[in-house]
């Protein structure tokens, strides 16, 4: 894929975010070397805490509406923290962790909504990532998921 970065967000309707301020004791990324770790991101939708939970009073697919949020909010981050999108090299993982009751076991399908969205936008080589997806009693201020991201950069 030779188109950039940000033909492909403008293809995808989609408008970067500023970084949101963080709501406790933490930065919102950190860069080490070649390495960008974003903080967890929250489930928002209007501008306020994507409430729910998985497997009582949200379903799969709205799970997975709420992570594709979270990957446009994450993208804005790595955004600020790299400058150019196009200078990531890899996205190398993601982890989600997905409010939800203790029978639901659709946490990885929720996760996809992110997944797929970082694929579309970074193509198959450098979009490809590892992956963990956790169900969780809760995740702070009800969000019904949260996922952190890690990068590398281009030297």
């Amino acid at each position: 894929m030779s188109t950039s970065v940000y033909d492909r967000l403008t293809q995808l309707g989609i408008e970067l975010p500023p970084v949101a301020a963080p709501a406790a004791a933490y930065v919102p990324f950190v860069r080490t070397g070649n390495l960008v770790f974003l903080s967890g991101h929250i489930a928002k939708k209007d501008g306020k805490p994507w409430v729910g939970q998985l497997g009582k009073d949200t379903d799969t697919q709205t799970g997975q509406q709420a992570a594709r949020a979270i990957a446009i909010d994450l993208l804005g981050t790595l955004h600020a923290a790299v400058g150019d999108l196009n200078k990531v090299k890899r996205v190398v993982k993601l982890m989600s962790l997905v409010n939800s009751t203790g029978d639901f076991t659709e946490q990885h399908l929720v996760t996809n909504g992110a997944s797929e969205l970082i694929g579309e936008v970074f193509g198959p080589e450098k979009g490809a990532h590892a992956r963990s997806a956790f169900g969780v009693a809760q995740i702070p201020l009800g969000a019904c998921v949260e996922i952190e991201l890690i990068a590398e950069i281009a030297d």
